[in-house]
């Protein structure tokens, strides 16, 4: 007999999800959840995100990490609207903490909450937080055999970001045998080739997220 005991955890998970969703659509504002590695990029990739759409949506920003509150002061020193999550040793975000961190933020005066999840490309793959769409965030410096390592966030991703292009001459990284790997986990996630810090690429990014927002907003 064998005893799955995250089964219980990842339906409660799941229930307090779909409370999130639900709480979201009613204040028609979309979610993003961002998931990578540390160190591949996912704050200066939201700061260039913000960048471009603060005057077309109203964006805050839940910031999610096991200590510290460096990124979300790097937030709001931007002018937008951040809230800390220390998970105090846990290596991802779930439902119930966003749930919390929903209850300090104006809703109803928003339109985009972008979730920054703890660095990991493993754990916050299994806990849906009630978000609109996934995202994945890749650096080149991280190597082109992540999606052969770690294929269930690349399954998973709404869209995936290839950050840090501008380095690509200082890595041995196979693009081509990028792209084939993730495809042949996810046929349908556009892919962008882009750099947080130089801005390439980003105006194609930001455009992609800026329809789902709107799509989400026809829909509800």
């Amino acid at each position: 007999m064998e005893i799955d005991l995250s089964r219980p955890i990842l339906a409660r998970n799941e229930a307090l999800a779909d409370k999130n969703r639900a709480r979201l659509a009613t204040s028609g504002v979309f979610a993003l959840d961002v998931l990578a590695s540390p160190g591949a990029g996912k704050t200066t990739t939201i700061l260039a995100t913000i960048g471009l759409l603060r005057e077309k949506l109203r964006i805050a920003v839940i910031e999610g990490d096991i200590a510290s509150k460096v990124d979300a002061e790097k937030v709001k020193a931007h002018g937008i609207p951040a809230v800390q999550i220390n998970t105090g040793g846990a290596c991802h975000l779930e439902a119930d903490m966003i749930s919390r961190a929903l209850d300090a933020l104006p809703l109803d005066d928003l339109d985009l909450v972008i979730v920054e999840n703890v660095g990991n490309l493993v754990c916050p793959t299994e806990f849906d937080l009630g978000q609109g769409a996934r995202i994945v965030i890749l650096s080149v410096p991280e190597g082109d055999d992540k999606p052969l390592k770690y294929p269930g966030i690349f399954a998973q991703a709404d869209a995936v970001l290839l950050n840090k292009v501008d380095a690509a001459s200082f890595f041995d990284f196979d693009e081509t045998a990028f792209v084939d790997s993730v495809r042949r986990l996810n046929g349908a996630a556009p892919i962008f080739r882009m750099s947080a810090k130089t801005g390439e690429g980003v105006g194609e990014w930001a455009a992609w997220l800026e329809a789902r927002v709107a799509e989400s907003h026809v829909a509800h």
